[in-house]
């Protein structure tokens, strides 16, 4: 766990997921690197950034990057 926006923890899974993201490839690449289907690597993005407070996955990887996550 890293502990992230104002206490929330990351898991080191949606860390993972934030880094490919970060890397650039598509959800569909993530979800078959993974092994997820793309409705949950969505879903969890989704949750992720309700849970930092961002709007879009895109915020929250500018976050992840400002604070040397990703």
């Amino acid at each position: 766990m890293v502990i992230a926006n104002e206490g929330v923890a990351l898991s080191r899974d949606e860390l993972t997921l934030l880094r490919l993201l970060a890397s650039g490839l598509p959800i569909e690449a993530i979800a078959r690197r993974l092994q997820l289907s793309e409705r949950t690597i969505r879903r969890r993005l989704r949750a992720m950034c309700d849970q930092l407070g961002f709007r879009t996955p895109i915020e929250t990887v500018v976050w992840a990057a400002r604070q040397g996550l990703v």
